[in-house]
């Protein structure tokens, strides 16, 4: 059961993922204007590795759910809140500090990695 939840939390992540870019993407644009990223649409194998990329992350949070013991649909959600604060917020914090990305970017980035981190939560919590 648990495969199944990181498989459906990897690709409902992944599909919410690609439709916030590209509704996010254009206000960063507007923002940051010649000096925003072009994103466009990815290449297919682009894609593909991004999949596997959100598979990967719902794989790890499933395994420190279940050795926390909380892959409950509460404390699921709890986990993806505080995993999303010690780790995207604070790279992506850094990566502003020290690396001179744009705010407007690591926003952005910031509320791909919290929907995604609360997806995976909500998911794998609710099949449990």
């Amino acid at each position: 059961m648990l495969a199944l939840g990181i498989t459906l939390a990897a690709v409902a992540a992944f599909i919410t993922s690609s439709v916030y870019y590209a509704v996010a993407t254009p206000f960063e644009r507007r923002r940051l204007g010649a000096a925003a990223p072009d994103r466009g649409r990815p290449a297919p194998w682009k894609a593909a590795v991004e999949l596997l990329r959100t598979a990967l992350l719902a794989g790890v949070f499933a395994w420190i759910a279940a050795q926390a013991d909380l892959l409950s649909w509460p404390s699921a959600l709890l986990l993806a809140v505080v995993a999303w604060v010690g780790f995207p917020l604070i790279l992506l914090t850094g990566s502003v500090l020290w690396e001179r990305v744009p705010v407007v970017t690591a926003v952005l980035h910031a509320g791909d990695w919290l929907l995604k981190l609360l997806l995976v939560g909500a998911v794998l919590g609710l099949l449990h």
